[in-house]
C-alpha cells in the first residue's frame, strides 16, 4: 500500500477518539532536546495506536521539560514491519510497535498470544496478557537485544475478508488464496484448515488485493477501516479466529542510555496510552461494523465453533503445544481452558 493512498478523510472513521496532530511537538525556542529518539509503527496515521502513541510522546516531552524528544514515524515510513524489526534490534530505530504475530519470527513464544481460537473475549485476553502469560513472553523477548513495555496494546480480534467467495464455514476456505502476515502461527492455522495462505508484508497488502494476487486477507476491523480494505474486498466473515496485540518494543542499549528518571517517565506514559488505546479499539469494535457496511462491505456471522472443531481435527494444536513447551502452554490454558 502506498502513502499516496492514505487520505486524511479517513479520520472520520475514528470520530470520537481524542487526538493530537501527529507532527505536534512541544518545543521551546532555541532549546534542543538532550535525547532524540525514533518511534516507528506500521499503522495508518489515523489508527488508535498512532493517535495514542503521539499523545504519550507529547506527554513525555512535556514531563521531561524537553530533554527527551521521541518522534513518531507511522505507516511504515521507515521500512516494512520486518525491516523495522531489524532496525529496532540494531538500534537505528529506538522504539517500534509490532504485532505479536510478526515478532514471533524473532521470538517464537510471542506468537502464542495469537493461537487460533484461544481467547473467547477480552476478559480472557487481558487476564492472560496482564498476568503470568504476558510476563513469561516479555521475559523471552528480553533475551534478545530488545525489550517489551509492560502493557501490550490491542490490535483486536481478526476476521477473514474476501473479494470472491463468501466464507461461511471451514469448507469455504479450501484453496482460498489469502494474504497473511509473515507469521508462522497464522500460516500454520490456515494451511491446517485447507486455505492457501501467502505471507505478505503489511505495506504490500492493499496492492496485493487490488491486483488479485490474493483473493482475501484477515485483519481486525480497525485495520480494515483505516487502510480502506473495504474498497478491494466484498465480504467480511466474523471469524474472530485469533486475537492479536501490539508489543511496544525498545532497543535495550538505547533505553539504557537514558537517565533512570527519563526511563520511568517513558514507561509510565507508554503504559497509560496502552490502556487508552485498548479502550479505543473496544469502542471501535462496536461501531465499525455499521460504518463498514455503509461503505459496501457485507458481514457474515459464522459459527466460530465449527472452525475450531475443524482445526481440532488436525495436528495443529498438538504441534504448537510441542513447540511452545509445557510451561507456556500451561499458562495459556490457565485462562483459555483446554485447547485441542
Amino acid at each position: 500500500m502506498t502513502q499516496d493512498s492514505l487520505r486524511p478523510s479517513r479520520r472520520a472513521v475514528l470520530a470520537g477518539i481524542a487526538s493530537l496532530p501527529l507532527v505536534t511537538v512541544l518545543t521551546q525556542p532555541g532549546d534542543a532536546a538532550e535525547f532524540e529518539l525514533k518511534y516507528a509503527t506500521g499503522q495508518d496515521p489515523t489508527h488508535p495506536v498512532n493517535i495514542r502513541a503521539q499523545e504519550a510522546l507529547s506527554r513525555i516531552r512535556e514531563a521531561t521539560s524537553g530533554r527527551l524528544d521521541i518522534k513518531l514515524f507511522p505507516a511504515n515510513q521507515l521500512g516494512s514491519d520486518t525491516d523495522l524489526l531489524t532496525q529496532v534490534r540494531n538500534g537505528s530505530v529506538e522504539f517500534f510497535n509490532l504485532s505479536s504475530l510478526i515478532l514471533a519470527t524473532l521470538v517464537p513464544l510471542s506468537g502464542m498470544t495469537s493461537l487460533a481460537f484461544a481467547f473467547k473475549d477480552y476478559d480472557t485476553v487481558w487476564k492472560a496478557m496482564d498476568g503470568d502469560l504476558g510476563a513469561h513472553i516479555r521475559t523471552a523477548i528480553a533475551k534478545t537485544p530488545i525489550f517489551a513495555a509492560s502493557k501490550i496494546w490491542d490490535n483486536g480480534f481478526r476476521h477473514v475478508t474476501s473479494s470472491t467467495r463468501e466464507i461461511r464455514g471451514p469448507a469455504d476456505l479450501q484453496g482460498f488464496k489469502m494474504r497473511v502476515p509473515p507469521a508462522p502461527a497464522l500460516t500454520s492455522l490456515f494451511k491446517a484448515i485447507g486455505a492457501a495462505p501467502a505471507p505478505i508484508n503489511f505495506n504490500e497488502l492493499y496492492s496485493s488485493l487490488q491486483t488479485k494476487v490474493v483473493e482475501g486477507q484477515e485483519n481486525p476491523l480497525a485495520i480494515i477501516a483505516t487502510t480502506r480494505l473495504y474498497e478491494v474486498q466484498r465480504s467480511c466473515s466474523l471469524t474472530g479466529h485469533v486475537w492479536d496485540g501490539y508489543w511496544v518494543l525498545g532497543n535495550k542499549r538505547a533505553f539504557a542510555r537514558l537517565p533512570e528518571d527519563l526511563q520511568a517517565i517513558v514507561t509510565s506514559e507508554l503504559d497509560r496510552s496502552a490502556l487508552d488505546q485498548r479502550a479505543d479499539i473496544a469502542r471501535l469494535s462496536q461501531s465499525l461494523q455499521q460504518e463498514l457496511t455503509a461503505k459496501g462491505l457485507s458481514f457474515i456471522d459464522v459459527d466460530r465453533e465449527a472452525f475450531r472443531t475443524a482445526l481440532a481435527g488436525t495436528s495443529f494444536y498438538a504441534e504448537w503445544k510441542e513447540k511452545y513447551g509445557p510451561e507456556a502452554w500451561g499458562l495459556l490454558e490457565q485462562v483459555a481452558g483446554p485447547l485441542g
